[in-house]
Formats: C-alpha cells, sequence, structure tokens
C-alpha cells in the first residue's frame, strides 16, 4: 500500500504554503469549504496536505523530517538560499550528501542525493 499524503499542523498556513511552493514546486490545491490545503508536486510522490494547527499543538516538535531528493545539493542550497531558504551545511554519508533546513512551522526538512547515488 503506497504512501500517499503527509499532514503538516501549521499555524500559518498561508506562509507553510507559500514556502513549499516556493521552494519545492508544490502547487496547492484548494477545494471550497475545506480548510485543508493540499499540496501536489508535478513530479508525482506524497501530497503535503496543510492543516490548521490546533491551539495546544506545539510548532516543530515533531519526529518526522521531509526530505526532497535531488540531483546537486549544493547547486539546490545556492538556489535556495537566493529566494530566502538558507540550509545548513551539506554533509556527506554513505555515497550522498544532504543538508538541512526548517519550514516556516519548525517542522525538519532535508535535500539529499540519496536517490541518485550509486548503488
Amino acid at each position: 500500500m503506497p504512501l500517499n499524503r503527509l499532514v503538516i499542523y501549521a499555524r500559518d498556513v498561508e506562509a507553510t504554503v507559500l514556502f513549499y511552493e516556493r521552494h519545492f514546486g508544490f502547487t496547492a490545491v484548494r477545494m471550497p469549504g475545506d480548510r485543508i490545503i493540499e499540496l501536489v508536486s508535478p513530479e508525482g510522490g506524497a501530497a503535503l496536505m496543510v492543516h490548521p494547527a490546533g491551539k495546544g499543538q506545539k510548532s516543530g516538535q515533531a519526529v518526522v523530517k521531509l526530505v526532497f531528493d535531488v540531483a546537486d545539493v549544493e547547486d539546490f542550497r545556492v538556489r535556495s538560499a537566493e529566494n530566502g531558504l538558507d540550509f545548513g551545511p551539506v554533509h556527506r554519508a554513505d555515497g550522498y550528501v544532504f543538508a538541512n533546513a526548517k519550514d516556516p512551522c519548525g517542522n525538519s526538512i532535508q535535500v539529499s542525493s540519496r536517490g541518485f547515488r550509486q548503488r
């Protein structure tokens, strides 16, 4: 059974939607009367569902990290910085590299070349 959707609870839904549209190319799908905004990627993969956070929910304390596959992590970091998203340093792992950042809600995100590594 495939994983098709991930829910992000956001204090500022619009800022979160704009973040994922601007930096990762998602498109917002808004349905009349629905408070959840679904973000879909033109490249496929799981959709992100941005849901208004409840008053008792704390931002950025989830134990989930969203990882986006990019072939050239350093190039993506440079382009992202030009658009206002700063990633931390590039880390080297077993045949791939990655860098980490946070979304507007404080959720951990990562860009990684793991999906492109030679096996």
